[in-house]
């Protein structure tokens, strides 16, 4: 007697290992047990899934097995695969949550450098100032370009610094509020005289 039991077995379309036991029970019963085993899966749920166990004549589980079987094997087979999603999915999001993380913190630690470079620039110009040494405290004084969160800043105290330079010789004299001057040695109408 031939019989389809694989073809069955096959058209569930189960994800994984299925497990048949079959044992002998009282009565010329048997008692079978039916597990799906899904290595796929990485969540430790999926041991919390109880076997399913059929119990029977021969005849009964011949006409009645796959019937049984079916519905409650295909939920496992279903619930085992959204398990391995949702686990891979979980992994992936710590992933990327550490990703963040870590930028968000390289980008912390950036700043604190950033950040501690601009105040022992500002620093040195503090001291190269109370030093006398105002061209030396601008040049430490940092561009403003680099540091735009405190560009402010830095254009005023470059200002003030520039303004206790010492006079340079050769730069060209400032120019005076203008003055009202009479032309000197000109033509004066007054003094016209006919020759």
């Amino acid at each position: 007697m031939e019989t389809n039991f694989f073809e069955q077995v096959a058209g569930l379309q189960l994800k994984g290992n299925l497990q048949i036991t079959i044992g002998n029970g009282a009565d010329d019963n048997l008692v079978v047990s039916v597990m799906l085993n899904n290595e796929q899966c990485g969540d430790d749920a999926k041991q919390l899934i109880p076997p399913l166990s059929l119990k029977g004549t021969a005849k009964d589980l011949d006409e009645g097995f796959f019937k049984q079987i079916t519905t409650p094997l295909q939920t496992v087979s279903g619930l085992m695969v959204n398990m391995e999603v949702f686990m891979k999915q979980l992994e992936e999001v710590q992933k990327q949550s550490a990703m963040e993380k870590d930028k968000t913190d390289k980008a912390k630690k950036e700043k604190e450098s950033r950040d501690k470079k601009y105040r022992e620039a500002m620093s040195k110009a503090d001291e190269l100032e109370k030093e006398g040494k105002f061209r030396e405290a601008w040049v430490k004084v940092p561009e403003p370009n680099l540091y735009p969160e405190y560009e402010q800043e830095i254009r005023k105290r470059r200002t003030a610094l520039s303004a206790k330079f010492e006079p340079d010789l050769f730069a060209e004299p400032a120019k005076e509020e203008e003055m009202e001057t009479e032309p000197q040695g000109g033509f004066d109408e007054d003094n016209e005289t006919d020759d």
